[in-house]
């Protein structure tokens, strides 16, 4: 994992570690949904030799957010909707394939 739970709960600004094991899942999925969206694995040091930007971290840590606070499936537009800058932070690190 890219995050830590400590630094998730810091981001969801939780003081226990109540829910960790909650976080901990919601880290991995968000994960491999961000590393799905640019086409590599977030922890792969070809893609990112000066190691993983803080731009698409703060993507993964919003969408643990999103996906924390709503536990239940959204709308089919909610994704869109996890943060205005969700998709703009992972937008130049994605690779495009024809």
């Amino acid at each position: 994992m890219i995050l830590t739970v400590d630094d998730v709960r810091q981001h969801l600004n939780l003081t226990t570690a109540d829910d960790d094991a909650l976080i901990a899942s919601k880290i991995a999925v968000a994960e491999a949904f961000v590393a799905q969206q640019l086409g590599a694995a977030l922890d792969d040091a070809t893609t990112f030799p000066d190691g993983t930007p803080e731009p698409v971290k703060e993507a993964v840590r919003q969408l643990v957010a999103h996906l924390y606070e709503n536990r239940e499936a959204t709308t089919p537009l909610g994704l869109r909707d996890v943060s205005p800058g969700f998709w703009d932070l992972i937008a130049p690190y994605q690779k495009w394939v024809c």
